[in-house]
């Protein structure tokens, strides 16, 4: 295989050259560039091209999520792989919609990193094994690309507000966007959850990518 570059993107510069040494005790691969926030990383990206972004969840300038949002949407053929404290369904669901090919706590062991980068690099979603054995199977089907969308009775436009909910728009935001008031969203929003009888955001989240209306499948 040709060489395989990665940028490393997490504001602890002790956690980046941890990473590094170990991806580049692999043969094949290079760490090709480190950033310390969001912003930083966007530059970088309009230098040069990665093949993959291992990206901090929480960093200053710019949030892990709305990077991912931006090289998915930018740089398509970036693959991203999230390294987070966080364990909650929510923040799963949020990065994969946001167009995250990987998740990983940064308590997972280096072995696994290395695996999570392998398998993404032939193609494949990764959820650290952790995570995998604590959430329900519709996420799991959905990191696995196994899972088979059902038809629903939103309407275009809920479809729509559904759809930046789950990339993480905020009321505001959205109507900003839609040309709505926030009334109009908050109608939108409580229509959505009557029809899907789904109540907590991370539900509408993990609905959204199943059925396809986030950018995480495209």
């Amino acid at each position: 295989m040709n060489r395989y570059n990665i940028i490393l993107a997490d504001d602890h510069a002790m956690i980046r050259q941890g990473i590094k040494t170990m991806i580049e005790a692999v043969p094949g691969l290079a760490v090709t560039g480190e950033a310390g926030d969001g912003l930083t990383l966007l530059k970088m990206l309009n230098k040069s091209l990665p093949h993959m972004v291992v990206l901090d969840i929480s960093m200053p300038g710019l949030r892990g999520i709305e990077a991912a949002r931006e090289i998915h949407s930018l740089y398509p053929d970036v693959h991203v792989l999230i390294l987070s404290m966080h364990k909650s369904e929510e923040f799963l669901s949020m990065a994969l919609a946001a167009g995250a090919k990987g998740y990983l706590l940064k308590e997972d062991s280096g072995d696994e990193l290395l695996q999570a980068i392998d398998r993404i690099r032939k193609g494949e979603t990764y959820l650290s094994k952790k995570l995998a054995s604590t959430f329900p199977a519709a996420i799991i089907s959905i990191c696995r690309g196994t899972h088979e969308a059902e038809p629903d009775s939103l309407t275009p436009r809920e479809r729509q507000v559904l759809q930046m909910i789950a990339e993480g728009h905020t009321d505001r935001q959205i109507s900003d966007l839609l040309c709505i008031s926030v009334r109009t969203v908050h109608r939108h929003h409580a229509n959505i959850r009557s029809k899907l009888n789904l109540k907590r955001t991370a539900d509408l989240v993990r609905y959204a990518i199943a059925q396809g209306y986030t950018q995480s499948v495209t």
